[in-house]
Parts: structure tokens; C-alpha cells; sequence
């Protein structure tokens, strides 16, 4: 019995170190770049984790729906992500941790709301 206790721990761990990592999703406005308080709290909320977990990234993508001008919508996803990545940063984050990448303007998206957010997840190297 006493060998089957750390087979047991060690089955435990292994389970929890295989699940996927959390996504946060911060929601902007339309054809806006501000943060409001509830974005600023998910932001919050992040880099106490990341705090927590220092050899892990912080990766940032941002998206922006497909409208009438895609350079345009192209560059609101790129600001988005940049926002988020100085908030993270200016919160305490580590510059050399954050990653960030814009994605192309989509109209897959299941919502127009959907298409105005920034992701971000915490992984590892």
C-alpha cells in the first residue's frame, strides 16, 4: 500500500500538468481601444497569475472583425494587443515575457462582439 501512495501522487500531478492552459478574454467596444474596469480586473487577474508562474509567457493576440477597410481592422487588432501588453506590463509583467499577436480581421467570427477581444494565456517556453 505504501508504494501505491506516491504512484498515486505522481498519477495526480501528471493529470494536472496535461490540462489545457486558461484563456482570459478582454472585450473592447466597437472600433475602440480602451480598456474599461471589467477588462482592467481580467488584466488583473492575469498577471497575479503570471506572478505566480514566473518561467511562463504571456501570450497576447488580438482581433478585430473584417469591415469595410482590413488595413484598418488589421491595425485596431495590433493596437488592442499592444494596450493589453503595456497594461500587463505597467501591472508588473516582465516586457521579455509578453508575446503578442495580432490576427487577421475575420467575418467567421460567431459574433461581432467575438471579434473584439484580446486573448490571453499564460504558457510555457
Amino acid at each position: 500500500m505504501r508504494r501505491l501512495l506516491p504512484v498515486l501522487g505522481l498519477s495526480l500531478l501528471a493529470g494536472c500538468a496535461t490540462q489545457p492552459a486558461r484563456k482570459y478574454v478582454v472585450f473592447f467596444a466597437n472600433n475602440s481601444v480602451e480598456l474599461d474596469s471589467s477588462s482592467r480586473a481580467v488584466i488583473s487577474e492575469i498577471c497575479a497569475k503570471a506572478q505566480r508562474h514566473p518561467s511562463r509567457i504571456v501570450q497576447i493576440e488580438g482581433y478585430a472583425g473584417a469591415g469595410q477597410d482590413l488595413s484598418a481592422d488589421s491595425l485596431l487588432a495590433v493596437q488592442r494587443a499592444k494596450l493589453v501588453a503595456e497594461q500587463l506590463h505597467q501591472d508588473g509583467v516582465s516586457g521579455d515575457r509578453i508575446r503578442q499577436t495580432p490576427r487577421a480581421p475575420s467575418t467567421t467570427e460567431a459574433s461581432a462582439v467575438g471579434s473584439r477581444r484580446v486573448e490571453i494565456e499564460l504558457v510555457n517556453p
